[in-house]
């Protein structure tokens, strides 16, 4: 069966063991504001694939680049601010391309990578 990317299905107890942490140490990520599982009318914890990679992003943070979880708040504050920022430049680009004729010749905006956007001209 085939989920949605954000759709809550994995119990705490299948993240921590596929994840190799304690169940306490999400539920601290929760306390924290860092991830936000959804519930269950009987209150229990469901994650998402979602949910699960940006457990791992918290994981590898911490572990491998030494970062606290203060400083793990600041950077996925931002890491979301980009995330948005992403999508508006997206429909934005939509709404110019349907109000703005532009000829075979021209491109409108090529992304270059994530912070870099190239305006070619005629």
């Amino acid at each position: 069966m085939m989920y949605e990317y954000d759709e809550p299905v994995y119990l705490i107890s299948v993240v921590a063991k596929s994840l190799d942490i304690h169940p306490q140490t999400l539920r601290q990520y929760e306390r924290e504001g860092l991830v936000c599982p959804s519930r269950t009318d009987g209150k229990m914890r469901l994650y998402s694939q979602k949910d699960i990679d940006r457990i791992s992003m918290i994981l590898r943070l911490t572990r491998e680049l030494g970062v606290n979880l203060a400083g793990v708040d600041i950077i996925l504050q931002f890491k979301d601010k980009i995330d948005d920022m992403e999508n508006e430049i997206v429909e934005l680009r939509e709404k110019v391309a349907k109000s703005m004729p532009i000829s075979t010749n021209t491109a409108l905006a090529v992304r270059k990578n994530v912070y870099e956007i190239i305006i070619f001209g005629e």
